[in-house]
């Protein structure tokens, strides 16, 4: 993958029938959409009611077992203003983050300076260099099962934001960067989008 490329890495494998099998109701493919909506809100939300301690089990299990690649393919094709799909995006973050962390780390130092407000809450170690900004976005998804959601998507929303400034200061071949540049940012308004949805109980 180039450095300048936009978050989008190559869907994982999926398990086949074992993955679905694992999962109560999801054994025909036409049922995935609430599959994903099931994983995501376990994983988010945890378990609310008894009956859903046996299934929050084996998601658990399938994320030891598979890794967190095969329960993001679930989410990937959920839209952008939905719990799933929420996940999926902060996903694709993480993993784009770690596949190009010194070419993101020097976009980030770069954006920082023109958005400050943003760094504060990005809250990436100094100096921003390729392990901190991996520690950065693995702290992120930490807080998706640990701490307050809607404080998880602003904190991705605000990184990816500064790292599209960056980028778009660091441009030095035009149009492939800058249009790399507005994909990140409108990743960045989705997760905001999606931060607003949860703070009002909007978010499922």
């Amino acid at each position: 993958m180039e450095a300048v490329s936009t978050p989008n890495p190559r869907r994982p494998v999926m398990p086949g029938n074992k993955l679905f099998e694992s999962l109560p109701g999801a054994a025909d493919p036409a049922t995935v959409t609430e599959a994903a909506h099931r994983t995501a809100e376990l994983l988010v939300r945890g378990v609310r009611k008894s009956e859903d301690a046996e299934v929050h089990a084996r998601v658990v299990k399938l994320a030891d077992e598979y890794g967190l690649d095969e329960l993001a393919e679930l989410w990937s094709d959920s839209p952008a203003d939905s719990l799933p799909g929420a996940l999926w995006r902060l996903y694709v973050l993480r993993s784009w983050v770690h596949s190009n962390a010194e070419a993101v780390s020097r976009e980030f130092a770069t954006g920082r300076k023109y958005a400050e407000v943003h760094a504060v809450v990005a809250g990436v170690a100094e100096p921003p260099g390729p392990a901190e900004v991996r520690d950065m976005v693995d702290a992120v998804l930490r807080g998706v099962a640990t701490g307050d959601f809607a404080t998880t998507l602003d904190r991705a929303a605000a990184f990816a934001r500064i790292v599209a400034t960056g980028r778009a200061h660091l441009a030095d071949d035009g149009h492939d960067q800058v249009l790399s540049a507005s994909k990140l940012v409108e990743t960045a308004d989705q997760l905001q989008t999606a931060a607003r949805a949860e703070r009002a109980g909007n978010l499922w």
